[in-house]
């Protein structure tokens, strides 16, 4: 009820912002289902305009682009999340140990943490990928580490403010553990930065997966991935085809609607009124 209630209440950028994210779950839910072809399938000649049997046209050996849109969503996606989660699992559980343990720990992790945000990151990310091969494990793993460096920063400096006031103070007096500090104390009271931090690590790894298909060495063919549609299609525009506009367009629509609802979200956690 306080969800309805809360969404009621929200702007309607929030509200724009939560339909465009609704529509891609859903595509990637229902892929098999609303999907006019298989994802692998060729149905027609190159590079088809728009029709009544393809909507968006065809790609550059003949499947439908409509569907490989609506497959790219749920690879894409679906990779991009449990990229994000491991990340913030890694990130917010060693930010917040090092925040609460402190002393060498707390250097070790941290000189740890800078060395490897002194690269690059894609350049870093196509160095390791070149080695490990560009299977999915790989390229979930590889991304989460690196992006739990960005995670780490901000978790430790949020449970650093929280683990010094009084209601840590006395759970430590009563003799709780780390653990129990960690999990009870600074996670609920760090949850809102987290979560709207969250938001936007999945643009950035959203958009990091998107552009590592696109150099070829994000999601292989002919695994449906919009990165890699963009690649796969910029020929055509040199022919006047624009149909790597289209997973481009998917790309933007889902960042500008997850944006949306940070923005709120970030909005609601600052404790501001309109």
């Amino acid at each position: 009820m306080a969800f309805f209630k809360l969404l009621r209440q929200s702007p309607l950028s929030a509200r724009i912002g939560m339909a465009m994210i609704l529509i891609n779950i859903a595509a990637a839910i229902f892929a098999p289902v609303i999907a006019p072809y298989g994802e692998t399938e060729v149905v027609g000649d190159v590079w088809l305009s728009a029709s009544k049997d393809h909507l968006l046209g065809t790609d550059h050996i003949g499947r439908d682009m409509l569907t490989r849109l609506i497959y790219g969503a749920r690879n894409t996606i679906a990779i991009a999340f449990v990229t994000t989660m491991l990340s913030f699992l890694i990130g917010s559980i060693s930010g917040f140990f090092a925040a609460t343990i402190g002393g060498w720990t707390d250097l070790t992790l941290s000189r740890v943490i800078d060395i490897l945000m002194a690269f690059p990151t894609l350049i870093f990310a196509l160095m390791v990928l070149s080695v490990t091969g560009t299977s999915i494990t790989a390229l979930i793993f590889v991304i989460a580490v690196l992006d739990s460096t960005r995670v780490y920063r901000l978790s430790r400096a949020v449970a650093m403010d929280i683990e010094v006031m009084e209601f840590c103070e006395a759970a430590r007096l009563r003799g709780e553990r780390t653990w129990w500090l960690m999990r009870h104390e600074i996670l609920p009271n760090a949850m809102p930065p987290l979560v709207a931090e969250f938001g936007l690590r999945f643009c950035f790894v959203f958009l990091f997966i998107a552009a590592l298909s696109f150099l070829g060495l994000g999601i292989q063919p002919p695994t449906a991935d919009w990165g890699g549609m963009v690649r796969e299609n910029a020929g055509a525009i040199t022919f006047g085809i624009f149909t790597a506009l289209w997973p481009a367009g998917a790309i933007a629509f889902l960042t500008v609607g997850v944006n949306l609802i940070v923005d709120w979200f970030l909005h609601i956690a600052s404790g501001l009124k309109d």
